[in-house]
């Protein structure tokens, strides 16, 4: 069994934006909420991508300002734990089942679509899946801003249009930013005036760092650092009656047992397409292959994976409930790794290969985030 299945429906992060409505008084429903926060005017959800509760507690001294407030975590995020399955759970309050955005790359319609770029290679797939189509659930944004909420959302100027933003986190006004300055402003703006109001603000620069250097590394403290103090700033700058909350999309772990499935042939027996990322893959096979490809899979891999079927993962609640249309989108074969491996392809994805920072499987260190509160 994986050291940590997702608590789909008591804590995890679909859970935190409809607590947020409760608090400032505008439930999407009358279900009770699954966090209960202070009453407020105003909410702001600052999420810091790859803010990992297990990193945040091990740097602590880096981050005094995150590390001294409230946790009413932590949260665990869902599978994979990898930033398009994340934010789409925040966005529209259900698990990754169903949403249906159930990987980095992911199987829709026999297009492999890598969900951040919303592309196939070099082709943009916005027209071709079309991601309100994709993903045609309401968002929590959607409905709040519908019920009379005044709902904004702060990130980078460029995701604006982006296939996940479309799919996940549309409704609201889109604020773009290009710095942690304009972020900052705009989070305060956007808090400020007649509620209810709610801002959700997003930074990407942790997980940045973490990729390129690994998570604790002297570039990752730094940014953490900056963070920090922006959180510092606002935490004396924002308007009465406001909560603040700060989240993660999930943790990550340093690699350092990789295997290569491009020079692996018995990786690559029965395989028609090979989805997901290092350390959540999704793999689709052949007709009349599963089996054959399930024993290959574990052979190789042995104690650094969970390697099991769709049918065992979806029993299981890797991804909560799966409904029949977006049950072709899980491989046939879904491995999820251990430890500290990964499951390359140095060929296909020659720049993810470098990163020795690695997120998306079920370890503690991925799957657990923070969920930091001030009022």
């Amino acid at each position: 069994m994986p050291d940590l299945l997702p608590r789909y429906g008591t804590a995890t992060l679909a859970d935190v934006l409809p607590s947020l409505l409760h608090a400032i008084g505008a439930p999407l429903d009358d279900r009770p909420p699954a966090f209960t926060l202070p009453p407020a005017q105003a909410a702001v959800l600052l999420l810091i991508d790859g803010l990992g509760h297990e990193l945040l507690h091990a740097h602590a001294a880096d981050a005094p300002v995150l590390a001294g407030l409230a946790d009413a975590g932590p949260l665990t995020v869902g599978f994979p734990s990898t930033t398009p399955i994340s934010l789409t759970s925040l966005g529209t309050g259900l698990p990754p089942g169903s949403h249906g955005t159930l990987g980095l790359r992911f199987r829709v319609d026999g297009e492999l679509l890598d969900a951040l770029g919303w592309s196939s290679g070099r082709r943009d797939l916005r027209d071709v899946l079309v991601p309100e189509q994709v993903q045609p659930e309401p968002t929590v944004l959607e409905r709040a801003a519908a019920a009379g909420v005044e709902v904004r959302s702060v990130s980078p100027l460029e995701f604006r249009t982006s296939g996940l933003t479309r799919s996940g986190l549309r409704g609201g006004r889109y604020r773009g930013v290009a710095a942690l300055g304009d972020l900052a402003v705009e989070i305060l703006s956007g808090a400020d005036g007649p509620g209810p109001r709610l801002v959700y603000a997003y930074h990407a620069d942790l997980d940045k760092l973490g990729h390129l250097h690994g998570p604790g590394s002297p570039a990752w403290r730094w940014q953490l650092r900056q963070i920090d103090t922006l959180l510092g700033m606002l935490l004396e700058a924002l308007p009465a009656g406001t909560l603040l909350a700060v989240t993660g999309d999930h943790g990550m772990v340093t690699v350092d047992r990789i295997t290569d499935a491009d020079a692996e042939p018995v990786l690559q027996d029965g395989v028609a397409l090979l989805g997901g990322d290092p350390r959540a893959r999704h793999v689709y096979v052949h007709p009349g292959a599963t089996d054959d490809v399930l024993a290959a899979w574990r052979s190789t891999l042995g104690d650094d994976a969970w390697v099991v079927s769709r049918d065992e993962a979806v029993d299981g609640s890797w991804f909560g409930p799966v409904p029949d249309r977006v049950r072709d989108r899980i491989g046939d074969v879904v491995v999820a790794l251990r430890g500290t491996a990964a499951v390359v392809r140095r060929e296909a994805e020659p720049y993810l290969s470098t990163f020795p920072g690695q997120h998306g499987s079920l370890t503690p260190a991925e799957q657990l985030v923070p969920l930091l509160v001030h009022s």
